[in-house]
């Protein structure tokens, strides 16, 4: 299947969506997140893509280096990219306290200020699939990797909690840009092959677990998002003048996080782990 022809985004879709992005994500915590809910993630990622010695690595949505940190540690040549600077200075702060060496960069992950198969691989943990044009910004995780170098990719599925979540908090939510596709769509194996198509081989994807203990409670999980996550405060400002669809979010996201809650106060979060060769 040819996945290489993409049908162009007008430039002012893409420059509203930049602004609106790199606003959602410099808002709240999310350092917070990936420090105290999801630090196992970008470690996983790096073990599964083979990270070593001598590799030149892009981290793309690369947040605080959730993914990036640990890929310089393992003797990696890294940048990491984002398209929130906010989260970019919190990065080079975590990575200065790791004793971990690398670039930090502003960038868009629709258009990345790279050439044709600069690196040898091309990563990200929970960031490329908040890029509302996945055919985009797929073409550019397959463009800036070198012929037989890796693509390795994290994102929440939509049977697993974030997902629901998303989903519980869609009816809520502002209106994405026309053309848009939701996030966890990344977390489908179908989707990702499609997007990627032949332009790879060797794809691997795997649904794992992610234990998560830092809430006792579901309205904990509730009041923690709405302080931090970039997504959950987007959707609290919509609603801000509707005291009665505030309450009934309030209410349904309190009861998700309990119905996920287990007896030993542990929730697993599943994700789709993709690891591919660029042909």
């Amino acid at each position: 299947m040819d996945t290489t022809r993409t049908e162009p985004v007008p430039a002012d879709v893409l420059d509203t969506v930049r602004t609106k992005h790199r606003a959602l994500w410099a808002s709240g915590d999310y350092p917070a997140v990936a420090a105290e809910v999801i630090p196992a993630l970008g470690p996983a990622l790096v073990e599964a893509l083979g990270v070593g010695s001598g590799d030149r690595v892009l981290d793309v949505g690369a947040g605080s280096g959730n993914a990036a940190i640990p890929a310089a540690l393992a003797g990696a040549d890294v940048v990491a990219s984002d398209l929130a600077p906010e989260l970019l200075d919190v990065g080079r702060r975590l990575a200065q306290e790791h004793g971990a060496t690398l670039r930090w960069e502003t960038a868009d992950a629709h258009a990345l200020p790279y050439d044709d198969g600069a690196f040898d691989v091309t990563m990200s943990c929970v960031g490329v699939m908040f890029a509302p044009f996945h055919r985009l910004a797929a073409d550019e995780l397959v463009r800036v990797t070198r012929p037989g170098g890796r693509i390795g990719n994290v994102a929440w599925t939509p049977a697993g909690f974030i997902g629901e979540m998303f989903a519980t908090m869609k009816p809520y939510a502002p209106p994405p840009p026309p053309g848009a596709q939701p996030p966890p769509l990344w977390g489908v194996a179908d989707h990702v092959r499609e997007l990627l198509g032949d332009r790879v081989s060797d794809l691997r994807a795997e649904t794992r677990m992610l234990t998560v203990d830092r809430f006792a409670t579901g309205a904990e999980f509730r009041d923690f998002f709405k302080a931090v996550y970039g997504p959950t405060i987007a959707t609290y400002r919509f609603l801000a003048d509707d005291a009665a669809r505030v309450a009934e979010l309030d209410e349904a996201l309190a009861a998700l996080g309990d119905r996920h809650l287990r007896d030993d106060g542990t929730m697993e979060w599943e994700y789709l782990l993709v690891v591919a060769t660029r042909a």
